[in-house]
C-alpha cells in the first residue's frame, strides 16, 4: 500500500471519471437501448479503459502504467476470475432433480440454505450451487424477480460474514493475522439482517404467490407427480471438485505460513515477478493450478446432460468477465487515491468505519476497501484488541470494518462478483431483473433502514 502514497499526491480526483462513467454506461445505457449495450457493451467498458490508460500514461510514463495495470490485472482480476470461471464451472455439473414448486416456503428454504452455505463454500460458490435450482422452480410464475434479489442479498453477500471463506474482505483478514473463526462474532448480525430479510421475502412472495394463483397460474405439480418424482442431486462428483476450490482458498492462506512462501519477519509473499514491482505470489499460483484443474475435471468427468438439463451456457461467465475487466482497470485511481488518504480520513468510531467502509465497498471492489479501511484502524495506536500484521484494532472496530464490507457489497449489482453473475444467470432464463438503479431502489428500500438499525444496535 505505501507504494501508492506518493503517487496518490499527485494524481487528481478527476482520474476517476472514467470509472464514473463505467457505472454510469451500466446504470443508464441499458434503460435507454437494452440492445445497444447487448451488442456494444465491451466496446464501451474498452472506450472508458483507455480514457483512463491514455492519460495516465502520458502523465506518469509507460512503464508505470503497465505496472498499475500488470498489477490490478494479474494479481487481483485473474485471480477473481479463475475462481469465478472455477465455480461456474463445477456449479453447473450440479442438479437438483425432481419437482419444485416456487412456493413461498420452497423459496424460503432455498434461499435460507444458501446464506446458511454462504460462509463455508463462499458467496460465490453458494450463490452459483442454488441459483439455478431457485430459477427453475419458479419458471412458472410471472413475478419472479423479488426471489432473485432476496437470494443476492442474503445468500451473494450476508451470509458469507462468518468466515474468512465466505467473502474475500475477510479473507485478506485472515491473511494479516485477524483468527480464522474471529468473524463468527458477526454471527448476532447476521441472525437480526438475516432473519428480518428472510421474514420480509416470505411476506412478500407469499402475498405474490396468492396474485398468481388467484390470477390462475399454478405449478403443474400433482400428489402423484411429487412422489413418482423424487429429489435427488445430480452429478454428486462435483461436491468433490467444488471442495478442491474451497480447500484451495484456504491452502493459499496457509502457505504463507511457512517460509517457502512467505518471509515470517516481513510478511513478503514470495512469488514469480511478472513485470518490475508485480509479483504472483506462489500460494496463488498453486490456488489458480487447483481451481483450473477442479473445472477441468468438472467438465471431463460430468455427463452432458446434466449440464444440458441446466440450461448451462458460457454467456453469464463471459458478459461478467467483460464487464469486470473495465471495471478492474477504471478502479486504479479510486484505489491509489484510497490508499493515499484512506488514514487520513479521520475515522475513529466503528459507526464511522461501518458506514465508510460499506459505502464504498457498494461501489468499489469491497476487498481493497476493507484492507484500506483495516490499515487506518491499525494505525490508531491502541494496545488492547486484535492483533494483526497492520496493527492492533480495538474489535467493535474490527467487526465493523468486516459487517460493513460483507454486507454493503449487496447495495448494488457490482457490489460483489456473485451478484452480477446472478443477475447475468437470471436474465438468461429470462427472469426480468431490474436494472441497475432499480436494483439500487430495492436495496435503498430494504438494505438501508436495516444498515441503519444494525448501526445503532451494534455500533453505537
Amino acid at each position: 500500500m505505501d507504494s501508492h502514497q506518493g503517487l496518490g499526491e499527485t494524481l487528481p480526483l478527476w482520474s476517476v471519471a472514467p470509472f464514473v462513467g463505467v457505472l454510469l454506461s451500466i446504470a443508464i445505457i441499458p434503460l435507454v437501448n437494452a440492445h445497444f449495450w447487448e451488442r456494444h457493451m465491451f466496446k464501451i467498458i474498452l472506450f472508458w479503459s483507455f480514457l483512463f490508460l491514455a492519460p495516465f500514461g502520458m502523465r506518469y510514463g509507460g512503464h508505470l502504467l503497465v505496472m498499475e495495470l500488470l498489477h490490478i490485472l494479474v494479481l487481483d482480476y485473474l485471480p477473481f476470475i479463475v475462481l469465478l470461471f472455477g465455480l461456474f464451472a463445477v456449479s453447473g455439473g450440479i442438479i437438483l432433480r425432481g419437482t419444485l414448486a416456487g412456493t413461498p416456503k420452497v423459496n424460503l428454504g432455498l434461499v435460507l440454505a444458501g446464506t446458511l452455505l454462504a460462509s463455508w463454500i463462499g458467496t460465490t460458490g453458494a450463490s452459483m450451487l442454488l441459483i439455478r435450482p431457485l430459477i427453475r422452480a419458479n419458471q412458472w410464475r410471472e413475478k419472479k424477480a423479488h426471489v432473485v434479489i432476496f437470494f443476492i442479498f442474503l445468500v451473494s453477500n450476508i451470509g458469507g460474514c462468518l468466515t474468512p471463506i465466505g467473502d474475500p474482505p475477510l479473507f485478506l483478514g485472515f491473511l494479516r493475522g485477524v483468527p480464522f473463526f474471529w468473524t463468527m462474532r458477526l454471527l448476532p448480525m447476521l441472525a437480526f439482517i438475516g432473519g428480518t430479510l428472510l421474514t420480509v421475502m416470505f411476506i412478500l412472495d407469499t402475498h405474490l404467490y396468492r396474485k398468481e394463483v388467484a390470477a390462475g397460474r399454478t405449478p403443474e405439480i400433482s400428489l402423484e407427480t411429487a412422489c413418482a418424482d423424487p429429489h435427488k442431486l445430480d452429478g454428486l462428483r462435483n461436491l468433490v471438485f467444488l471442495g478442491m476450490i474451497v480447500g484451495s482458498v484456504i491452502l493459499s492462506g496457509n502457505l504463507l505460513n511457512l517460509e517457502a512462501f512467505a518471509n515470517p519477519a516481513t510478511r513478503e509473499i514470495y512469488g514469480w515477478e511478472v513485470f518490475e514491482g508485480v509479483s504472483l505470489g506462489y500460494n496463488t499460483m498453486i490456488q489458480m493450478a487447483i481451481i483450473l484443474l477442479a473445472a477441468f475435471l468438472s467438465m471431463k468427468l460430468t455427463p452432458k446432460c446434466i449440464r444440458e438439463d441446466n440450461f448451462f451456457t458460457w454467456d453469464p461467465l463471459k458478459e461478467v468477465a467483460k464487464l469486470f475487466l473495465g471495471i478492474f482497470i477504471t478502479l486504479i485511481p479510486a484505489l491509489i487515491l484510497l490508499d493515499a488518504y484512506g488514514a487520513a480520513l479521520g475515522l475513529s468510531t466503528p459507526l464511522a468505519f461501518f458506514w465508510t467502509t460499506g459505502g464504498l465497498s457498494s461501489f468499489l471492489d469491497n476487498a481493497p476497501t476493507y484492507l484500506v479501511f483495516l490499515s487506518a484502524a491499525g494505525s490508531l495506536g491502541v494496545v488492547e484488541g486484535v492483533a494483526t500484521t497492520v496493527g492492533v484494532i480495538p474489535p467493535t472496530l474490527l467487526m465493523a470494518i468486516s459487517a460493513g464490507a460483507v454486507f454493503m457489497g449487496a447495495n448494488t449489482y457490482i457490489g460483489n462478483a456473485p451478484n452480477f453473475m446472478v443477475k447475468a444467470i437470471a436474465e438468461e432464463n429470462h427472469v426480468k431483473m431490474p436494472s441497475f438503479l432499480g436494483y439500487m431502489g430495492w436495496s435503498a428500500c430494504f438494505l438501508l433502514p436495516l444498515f441503519v438499525l444494525t448501526s445503532l444496535i451494534f455500533f453505537r
